[in-house]
């Protein structure tokens, strides 16, 4: 026999948790304890529950293991719940164990109706029902978790913690992995389309990244340049006919050719308004989907096949074989000599004193930070420049904490990701969304003594408003903001920071990059005026 608290926490170590991420109180503390100290586990305290939830979030992400947060009740559940949202829209499995109030207890202070809170995100919802089923219980959110792909918050009283059970190891009966194949049939329909391309694209997302053999193999079978999502980005780096990536994050040449194509394949891609274009992409040309998942497909689609990326391309290049059809033509010498070029910057601004230009500046990094290096993205208008010019070189190495467009994720992302000690760990974030977010927890990665270096493009305020109020002839004034000295906060957090205020400056970088023996922040001070907009 042994107390709730410590069997769970064993229960947790059997089913393979290495890592929590948390905050204790009185709903949690007692595991916390018995996770660490029995179990010999790794627990990661954050700062705020917001944090401890993208630390999951990023653990998740990059490892593809099930992310496990631990948070006390009532305030402190809802403090995860944008964290809940953002998992939920980003397919990632976690679980979350929350405190709850005791069962007697009525009126208490921090009492809510925690699944009522719950439910409204997407996640799922297990209740501890008693002490003797908890451990049942708990395996069950796990499997959930892993098999739906979203966070599962599992639930349990205080008052529960204490009571004594006898530990008995539940098993996850998870299912066995399954290659699903395409329909015959659905792969005929699509090939007989693209036998008919004279100018087609195939576009990667997240579900093609483990297909790139293939998907390159059809691309050059039909005559198609590729391009990807943003979170399938750097999958075809490299390659003489890469656009690189679509929709509003696209290069002069490669939104050209994009806006030109009478086919586009979407293999595995999430098809959103800054992929498309605000839509642009998808009007006016026959579209083919391959997707794992049929119910996420639009139903306009010339042509949808349900399957395994790898195993469709591969069945989609047999079918034009049988067909006897000839590649398009469309891509040849000329296409990858204006790609290449495409890539020049060209006559850059004139920037205000004590600021640099972004792009010259991001590209210069791109070259100074380590590699390989896990790149974490924040949200914000800097997006518009940073994910053009700062590359993981690998989509597996990307986290990108921004399915549901809030500021402020990217430290807590940051941190699950340097957790899983894979590489170095390079967070971009805006100045606001280092405020934001970011603050309080990079005191958390210098406790942890965390491989992270935070880039904070800094025009002053927020950019994505500022830029809207400028282009109606209003004050942007409440757009920016005098924040303190961003490189002084991190030293006095414990970490080291430099400040880029000229493009010498970079030399002092790459200085303190190549010594650095913990958290680096590198504030890079930009011109509110000379950075791309944000789509609207």
């Amino acid at each position: 026999m042994t107390r709730l608290h410590a069997a769970l926490a064993r229960a947790l170590a059997d089913h393979g948790v290495e890592t929590m991420f948390g905050l204790i109180g009185d709903g949690n503390m007692f595991l916390v304890h018995s996770f660490v100290h029995e179990q010999r586990r790794r627990f990661l305290g954050a700062a705020h529950e917001a944090g401890a939830m993208f630390m999951g979030y990023g653990y998740a992400a990059l490892t593809g293991q099930l992310g496990v947060v631990t948070v006390t009740h009532g305030p402190a559940l809802t403090n995860t719940l944008t964290g809940l949202v953002e998992a939920v829209r980003g397919r990632t499995p976690m679980l979350l164990i929350a405190g709850d109030t005791p069962t007697g207890s009525r009126g208490g202070l921090q009492d809510i109706a925690q699944r009522d809170v719950v439910l409204p995100t997407g996640a799922g919802f297990e209740q501890a029902r008693t002490p003797a089923s908890a451990l049942g219980d708990l395996a069950v959110a796990v499997r959930r978790a892993l098999v739906e792909r979203r966070p599962i918050v599992f639930n349990v009283p205080a008052d529960f913690a204490h009571v004594q059970v006898e530990y008995r190891r539940v098993p996850l009966l998870l299912p066995a992995p399954q290659t699903p194949h395409p329909d015959p049939e659905a792969v005929r329909r699509a090939a007989v389309v693209l036998a008919g391309a004279r100018r087609p694209v195939v576009l990667a997302g997240r579900g093609a990244i483990g297909a790139r053999e293939q998907v390159l193999r059809l691309a050059g079978r039909i005559g198609a340049p590729v391009a990807t999502t943003v979170k399938a980005r750097d999958l075809f780096l490299g390659e003489p006919f890469d656009l690189g990536l679509a929709g509003s994050l696209a290069g002069p040449v490669s939104g050209e050719i994009l806006e030109g194509a009478d086919v586009v394949v979407s293999v595995g891609a999430g098809l959103n308004a800054y992929t498309t274009m605000q839509g642009r992409l998808l009007r006016g040309r026959r579209l083919i989907a391959v997707d794992l998942d049929p119910a996420a497909v639009a139903a306009d689609f010339a042509a949808t096949v349900a399957g395994d990326a790898a195993v469709t391309a591969s069945a989609l290049v047999a079918a034009l074989d049988e067909l006897g059809a000839a590649p398009s033509g469309f891509r040849d010498a000329a296409m990858a000599d204006r790609l290449a070029g495409q890539a020049e910057l060209g006559e850059r601004p004139v920037t205000a004193p004590g600021t640099v230009d972004v792009e010259t500046a991001l590209r210069r990094l791109d070259g100074i930070l380590p590699a390989p290096r896990v790149l974490v993205s924040d949200g914000g208008r800097f997006m518009m420049e940073s994910l053009r010019h700062l590359h993981a070189g690998d989509p597996r190495l990307l986290v990108f904490p921004e399915n549901f467009g809030s500021i402020g994720t990217g430290m807590g992302a940051a941190i699950g990701a340097a957790a899983a000690r894979r590489h170095p760990v390079v967070l971009v974030s805006g100045d606001g969304g280092f405020m934001h977010g970011g603050v309080a927890e990079f005191a958390t990665a210098v406790r942890e003594g965390l491989d992270l270096i935070v880039v904070v493009c800094d025009d002053g305020g927020y950019g994505a408003e500022h830029v809207q109020l400028v282009d109606r002839g209003l004050d942007p004034a409440l757009s920016l903001f005098a924040w303190p000295d961003l490189a002084a906060v991190a030293e006095a957090m414990g970490g080291t920071g430099v400040t880029v205020r000229a493009l010498d400056d970079l030399e002092l970088v790459a200085k303190a990059i190549a010594g650095r023996s913990g958290p680096l922040l590198i504030d890079v001070r930009l011109d509110v005026n000379y950075i791309r907009p944000m789509p609207h």
